[in-house]
């Protein structure tokens, strides 16, 4: 036989082709920009009705159930010639990452409080993210109109936080509006101008484009589309970006009311359409040369995530297999020093332990998994909804499996998705079309349609409760104490009878009974005979003196002892998760 000698493959390095920002400009290209800011505060606090009374417009009336559920963004002139572009996010508990996301875009906060609730939960968490991405605050204490309305208590409760105003020697400033009423409003403007005035905010138009995608969606007829901020450059149709794990040639862009624009200049915001891929709320936008070089950019970076996934792989693997050989050694010292017959006689025990399930008990153990299928209107919405189901911690009543989640309308394979996993359909702000809900009807798969995220949430909290066992409680029908005992010959047979006198409610022969004697129960069951003086009777009123037999004959009777009436009814059990809000 003759040797080959191999050589030993050396394994390739890929060369990294992912897209990275350009290093900073030069200081003397830089032009002013209009400054980004955000909105925040706590749900209801009138954020998106001060947006309004800038923008002159309805957006709440649009929103369903007056809450804000996405992010907005929007360009607002000033009759003074200045432009701001403001992002609305919304207050409500479960969009947390959303607000984070929309600090990390800004150059300005505004913090609205208002001045007949004061500082709540999410205003705290909306200054712990402004503290995060260091971005410069201006406080808007709304609701100034109302009568019970109290702006000076906000700005000392606001102290604890370490937001301190103006009239307490700080340097956050403090405007008193009114969105519904639109006192201030130009207050308020002119505030965030002389902040962004003093930050000397500037971009370069020129070169590549860099952005941030603020939220995506599907729209019908336009395939996926993103809200983005253009950060630096100037965007114009055809530009290759890449965001993400995806790219997009830019077909169309517009602004907020889908006037189709032509380029769009720094710290504008603008709805570009053209993506071959949804990317993510957050991700960064950066322009590329050409499309191959795109493909490049994309698929590297696919490839980057799959080699962390089997990183993380073969740790977990590594674990396993340490537990796997410990447990192994642990069974082998079992047998250490026994005889073969012994050893396969102790090795045939535990085989006969481990009889494996009928295959009726196998299909019934399932019942405690909720498996559901989550489709909202934009990638933020989703996004929260997980973050809130990430929050679930009653496993052990019924497990919550999530099978597929997704933007966009509820389509053919939603259902049979559900179907086959025998799973629900929630859908957040989207639509499902009478043919779906036909086939959805007919293959027996709920879908429930929701508008506003709590409603979805307390429907998940009712659908999980009707996945678990019904509690049975008792009810006590009457009590009666044994104040004599006897027996009597049936045939051969001696049985014993107690002579009891009903203290309490009523005694009903077709119920069920329990024997008390000093608080312990002693029996339960149910009655052969129950009799008043010599005749048979079913029910035994209050004051009155019966004579009873048990089903079981070995019980003996003491006087003292307590016999209760009592049915058992089944009652719905609740879920204990609570998501927070």
């Amino acid at each position: 036989m003759k040797l080959k000698w191999s050589k030993l493959k050396q394994d390739k390095v890929r060369e990294n082709k992912d897209a990275v920002k350009r290093p900073q400009a030069d200081p003397a290209l830089l032009i002013p920009r209009s400054p980004v800011v955000t909105i925040m505060g706590h749900v209801d606090h009138g954020k998106t009705t001060l947006l309004d009374k800038l923008r002159k417009t309805q957006v709440a009336a649009m929103e369903a159930g007056g809450i804000t559920q996405h992010i907005g963004a929007f360009l607002v002139s000033l009759p003074s010639g200045e432009k701001i572009t403001f992002l609305d996010t919304p207050g409500h508990a479960a969009f947390s990452a959303m607000r984070a996301r929309g600090a990390q875009v800004t150059d300005i906060i505004i913090l609205v409080v208002a001045a007949d609730d004061g500082v709540m939960k999410q205003t705290v968490e909306s200054i712990q993210h402004a503290k995060d991405a260091q971005v410069p605050i201006v406080l808007a204490i709304n609701k100034c109109d109302k009568a019970e309305a109290d702006p000076e208590k906000v700005k000392k409760e606001l102290l604890a936080y370490d937001v301190v105003c103006e009239d307490y020697g700080g340097d956050i400033q403090a405007v008193h509006v009114s969105a519904l009423t639109g006192d201030n409003m130009m207050a308020l403007a002119e505030a965030t101008i002389a902040l962004a005035e003093m930050l000397e905010l500037k971009a370069d138009p020129t070169g590549p484009v860099e952005g941030t995608v603020i939220e995506s969606f599907t729209d019908k007829g336009r395939g996926p589309v993103t809200t983005a901020i253009i950060q630096r450059g100037t965007l114009r149709k055809g530009s290759i970006l890449v965001a993400g794990k995806s790219w997009a040639k830019v077909r169309l862009m517009f602004d907020e009311n889908d006037k189709v624009i032509n380029e769009a200049c720094p710290s504008m915001p603008v709805g570009i359409i053209g993506w071959r891929d949804f990317p993510s709320a957050g991700d960064e936008i950066l322009e590329v040369e050409s499309e191959p070089r795109a493909r490049e950019v994309v698929h590297w970076r696919k490839y980057e995530q799959e080699q962390e996934k089997n990183k993380e792989d073969l740790e977990l693997i590594e674990e396993k297999r340490k537990e796997h050989q410990e447990a192994h050694r642990k069974a082998r010292e079992k047998y250490g020093t026994l005889h073969w017959k012994a050893r396969s006689f102790i090795k045939y025990k535990i085989k006969k332990q481990q009889q494996p399930l009928k295959p009726k008990e196998k299909a019934g153990g399932d019942s405690n998994v909720l498996p559901i299928i989550i489709k909202g209107d934009v990638d933020g919405s989703v996004e929260a909804i997980l973050n809130i189901m990430d929050t679930y911690d009653a496993s052990h009543e019924c497990e919550l499996e999530l099978v597929h989640s997704g933007v966009g309308d509820i389509s053919e394979n939603d259902v049979n998705l559900a179907e086959t996993f025998h799973g629900v359909i929630y859908g957040f702000n989207v639509n499902a079309g009478n043919v779906i809900q036909q086939s959805a009807a007919k293959k027996g798969v709920k879908i429930k349609l929701h508008k506003i995220i709590y409603r979805l949430i307390e429907d998940l909290q009712e659908e999980l409760s009707s996945r678990l066992p019904c509690i049975v409680e008792e009810h006590t029908i009457g009590e009666a104490s044994i104040l004599a005992t006897f027996s009597i010959t049936e045939g051969k047979k001696k049985v014993p009878v107690a002579g009891c006198r009903v203290q309490k409610g009523q005694l009903e022969k077709q119920k069920k009974f329990k024997l008390i004697r000093n608080g312990h129960v002693i029996w339960k069951g149910s009655l052969i005979s129950l009799k008043h003086h010599k005749d048979d009777i079913s029910v035994i009123k209050t004051g009155m003196d019966c004579g009873l037999s048990l089903d079981e004959e070995k019980i003996e009777f003491k006087v003292g002892d307590d016999i209760v009436c009592y049915e058992e009814k089944e009652v719905l059990a609740k879920t204990s998760w609570d998501p927070g809000f």
